[in-house]
């Protein structure tokens, strides 16, 4: 099974000791492996995201600036990039608890969390 949640970032360079860069803004994209379905921090999507946008942007923005080590101006969610193993794994480990997700589908629990951002690789 493969899956990585995607972000567009949005970082700035502020160097030191009097030198400029330019442009001092870049953008990038950041992939963060997903944890398989039912294993520890597997609902990553759940804790972090709405509707296809970041819950909290600011909070994530600043966790993203700790790891990258820059200063993050925006992060932006994309999209869960998956294969249909996981994709399946997955809806089977929401359907096995529907509770924590207030949710009465599957279906109605990835579009409340991912949107329509899920890309399903061949």
């Amino acid at each position: 099974m493969d899956a990585a949640y995607v972000f567009a970032v949005r970082f700035r360079l502020d160097p030191d000791r009097g030198v400029a860069v330019e442009p001092e803004t870049f953008e990038t994209r950041l992939r963060r492996p997903a944890d398989d379905p039912g294993e520890s921090g597997w609902l990553f999507f759940r804790d972090n995201l709405w509707r296809g946008d970041l819950a909290d942007a600011e909070s994530f923005r600043g966790l993203t600036a700790d790891a990258l080590g820059v200063l993050v101006e925006s992060v932006e969610y994309r999209a869960l990039e998956t294969d249909r193993e996981y994709y399946d794994a997955l809806r089977e480990a929401i359907a096995a608890d529907l509770a924590p997700f207030n949710a009465d589908s599957v279906d109605e629990v990835v579009s409340k969390y991912l949107g329509s951002s899920v890309e399903i690789r061949r």
